[in-house]
């Protein structure tokens, strides 16, 4: 484990989608139907989080059926959509499970993240996330959101809490 880094006691992580999970585009069927397109690299990323006892949280300021469908598949039980205020969902979350802030994470691209992303032990934003954001977070990925980036901060997480390297040497099994 890595003593001073802000990731190594982390046991709650947030994501935010449209720009993270995602590339940030919309797209919308001519029937209004949102589609959204996300990686599995990042998928996987998240799925290890889990196993290694790290609760994954999605808030979104938005609401779609593919989110609701990709939170199905990768088993996120906390799937919070159309949140205005992330900050005081992710307060709750803590609160239910009796953890402080110092023990969540959060990742987001926008400065209408930073509430949440302030507040955090460890934030962490996509290489294409929003300047401003960039200046108040832990951690910029060198990926783009949708393209890596969850799975970069996954990767982090795990390494900073001496998890990674196993996890890894388990698939050379």
């Amino acid at each position: 484990m890595e003593t001073g880094n802000p990731a190594s006691t982390i046991r709650l992580m947030g994501f935010d989608v449209d720009g993270v999970m995602t590339d940030g585009q919309l797209y919308f069927t001519p029937n209004g139907d949102e589609i959204k397109a996300f990686s599995s690299l990042d998928g996987h990323g998240l799925k290890m989080l889990q196993a290694a006892g790290i609760e994954v949280v999605i808030i979104s300021g938005r609401s779609s059926r593919a989110l609701e469908l990709r939170a199905a598949n990768l088993g996120i039980r906390e799937l919070h959509m159309g949140i205005a205020d992330k900050r005081d969902c992710l307060d709750e979350l803590l609160r239910q499970r009796g953890l402080d802030r110092n023990q969540a994470g959060y990742m987001g691209d926008d400065v209408v993240d930073l509430p949440v992303l302030t507040i955090c032990g460890f934030s962490a934003t996509p290489a294409d996330g929003h300047d401003f954001v960039k200046r108040h977070v832990h951690y910029v990925a060198t990926r783009p959101g949708g393209r890596g980036a969850v799975r970069e901060v996954c990767d982090h997480l795990l390494g900073a809490q001496g998890r990674l390297d196993t996890m890894l040497a388990d698939y050379l099994r």
